[in-house]
């Protein structure tokens, strides 16, 4: 079951080879893609207790570092990209979106399966959800001079039903049940990399039309976009001395954003064109989170998740 799991990137590139070239057989299976992240919540919750959030919530400081990473780093990268690669207006009113986004749900699923801290990662999904709200119509402003309303309470009742709700749930199972449901635990690490397998597909299936018409540039902006993002939240980190699992929730968190948001953002304010660096960013950051889980799932990190309360 461990072997199957470690092939994660592999399982994640076929799923999205076979959705790109028979996008048919997965279009439909779209209203899936909700329900089988509140899956992967769900067992997330029953390997974390009470005081794992509690411990994160004792570290402000380093809330505070992933918030400013968030929203200092991937701006500012999708910005210098876009101006640098000469992006016309539309593709870099998309790449600048896509940076000014809150960090994706996904990006807890990643965490789980590489051995981070995954109280410190929902927190902060959450925390910058909420931010968004306010810091996403500004830092478009800044960046683009466009005043952009974010859908918030959309976002609110998304992240409380895929994310707090099934998370909520396995917090109370494990409370209840503890020990006694050690079989199902171990399962699910296979269940969750089937789980964003799946959605991988999925999400490539629906932009399949779109993907076929993108340009190289784009491709290549998204992928120095994620990269910026990993690598300043990982290695931050680590120079501010924070322990191996820390740096790679920092890292995960900074690198994988709301995507989803970006898109639709995109098309409502600026046109089509804007949505396709988020339509690629959804897929990338995807495969490159698959790639780095099975990179650190092989690796143990220097703490146990959610014991450090320092910063």
């Amino acid at each position: 079951m461990t072997r199957i799991a470690t092939w994660f990137p592999l399982w994640a590139v076929l799923g999205a080879s076979v959705a790109y070239l028979f996008p048919e057989w997965l279009v439909g299976l779209k209203p899936a893609v909700l329900p089988l992240l509140g899956l992967v919540m769900f067992g997330m919750g029953v390997t974390l207790t009470l005081s794992q959030f509690a411990a994160v919530l004792r570290r402000p400081g380093l809330l505070g570092l992933g918030m400013a990473l968030q929203f200092g780093v991937m701006p500012l990268a999708a910005w210098s990209i876009g101006m640098a690669m000469g992006f016309p207006p539309e593709l870099l009113a998309g790449l600048i979106l896509v940076g000014t986004a809150p960090g994706g749900t996904a990006s807890n699923l990643v965490c789980y399966l590489a051995k981070g801290d995954v109280a410190l990662s929902i927190t902060l999904t959450t925390a910058s959800t909420l931010a968004a709200v306010l810091l996403t119509p500004a830092l478009t402003w800044l960046y683009l001079g466009e005043s952009v309303p974010v859908p918030a309470l959309e976002m609110l009742i998304s992240i409380a039903q895929v994310v707090l709700a099934p998370l909520a749930l396995g917090l109370l199972v494990n409370r209840w049940l503890g020990s006694r449901i050690g079989p199902v635990k171990a399962v699910f690490p296979l269940v969750s990399v089937a789980a964003i397998v799946l959605i991988i597909a999925i999400i490539v299936a629906l932009n399949a039309g779109k993907l076929a018409h993108v340009g190289l540039a784009v491709v290549i902006a998204v992928a120095l976009h994620n990269g910026i993002g990993l690598a300043a939240g990982y290695w931050l980190a680590r120079l501010l001395g924070r322990d191996e699992a820390t740096a790679r929730t920092l890292a995960i968190e900074v690198g994988m954003q709301n995507s989803g948001l970006a898109v639709a953002l995109a098309v409502k304010f600026f046109g089509p064109a804007a949505a396709l660096p988020g339509a690629v960013f959804s897929i990338w950051h995807n495969l490159s989170g698959a790639a780095l889980a099975s990179w650190w799932s092989r690796r143990p990190a220097s703490s146990p998740p959610g014991t450090r309360v320092e910063l």
